[in-house]
């Protein structure tokens, strides 16, 4: 097929790619900006032009053929290229715009990133920025989104990853609840305590390290049970509140998210040990690599940079202490 035969279905191959990552005519068509009938539309023309089926559906599912998948690893580069040239040319000139898609934590997103988006939004009025909060770790490239903020030790090493403050998770209890059933004084005296627990990779076993000016740590593991378990922060932290255990939180979810005084109730156990490898020891904004970054994403990063550069690990134990 000569160009000038394939320059009218330019569109529709990119349709096609965005579709592969999204399995779903539903979110193809929203990202794209066309209804989901043109969509599906524009795909059964582009497999009439190719004579061969190339997208594969069910009423569950949107997947690819061979042929499908095969000729969309020969066009993603050559489109990945089109977009870095024609977003670098026009970071060139005029000021940042564009739309940028931003996933992060549920409670990071609601206690600090939607308040640092609003300012950010009022200093580059053309920039549009589309925020999906998930506590799940999505695939950026897949998903389509172009940054992600995230508390980790280790970002990914295909990942550009821009550190924005560091962060730690602490230990808590209610006051109520540790007079009823007793303050710990070691982390082995916790497998006779109800624990909250996040659902992870660590959920059921933590590790401790004291802290000391020693070389060699003091470390101990520990298997913990408890009746409650859960993916979300600001449930655990409510959860502590009503007496329910002792629990971990990272330090964000402890500061601003409340004005009451209700929120003084919890203080920290077993202050002289620190959790390991479990929310992660710094915040971070992600994103794939690629050769450009655009100028939107970088002044989002910057922002964010500035906006958390203090962190969280003092407020947050100035706060959940009693007063």
């Amino acid at each position: 097929m000569s160009s000038d035969q394939l320059s009218p279905l330019i569109a529709d191959l990119h349709l096609l790619t965005v579709l592969a990552s999204t399995k779903s005519f539903t979110e193809a068509a929203r990202r794209l900006g066309v209804s989901k009938a043109s969509a599906s539309m524009r795909i059964s023309e582009l497999e009439r032009a190719a004579g061969v089926t190339l997208v594969r559906r069910t009423t569950r599912s949107v997947g690819l053929t061979e042929a499908g998948q095969q000729m969309v690893n020969g066009m993603l580069p050559a489109f990945d290229r089109i977009s870095e040239s024609y977003n670098g040319a026009r970071d060139l000139v005029g000021t940042p715009r564009g739309l940028i898609r931003v996933t992060a934590p549920v409670a990071l997103g609601r206690q600090h990133l939607a308040p640092c988006i609003a300012s950010f939004l009022q200093l580059f009025p053309e920039i549009q920025i589309e925020l999906e909060l998930t506590d799940r770790f999505v695939n950026l490239a897949n998903e389509g989104f172009d940054l992600a903020i995230r508390h980790t030790s280790t970002p990914p090493e295909t990942h550009v990853a821009w550190t924005l403050c560091e962060t730690r998770s602490i230990l808590l209890a209610s006051p109520h609840y540790l007079k009823r059933r007793g303050v710990p004084a070691h982390p082995s005296e916790l497998t006779a305590h109800d624990c909250l627990l996040y659902l992870g990779n660590h959920a059921g076993n933590w590790t401790f390290v004291r802290n000391t000016k020693r070389k060699t740590a003091e470390r101990v593991g520990v298997n913990i049970t408890g009746s409650l378990r859960a993916n979300n922060s600001e449930v655990l932290r409510d959860a502590l509140l009503s007496g329910l255990g002792i629990g971990l939180l990272p330090d964000f979810s402890l500061v601003g998210s409340r004005k009451d005084k209700k929120q003084r109730r919890l203080v920290p156990v077993l202050p002289d040990w620190q959790v390991q490898g479990f929310f992660g020891e710094r915040l971070y904004a992600l994103r794939p690599w690629s050769a450009q970054v655009s100028k939107a994403v970088q002044c989002l990063v910057k922002h964010l940079r500035d906006s958390f550069a203090e962190g969280f690990s003092a407020r947050a134990l100035d706060t959940t202490i009693s007063a």
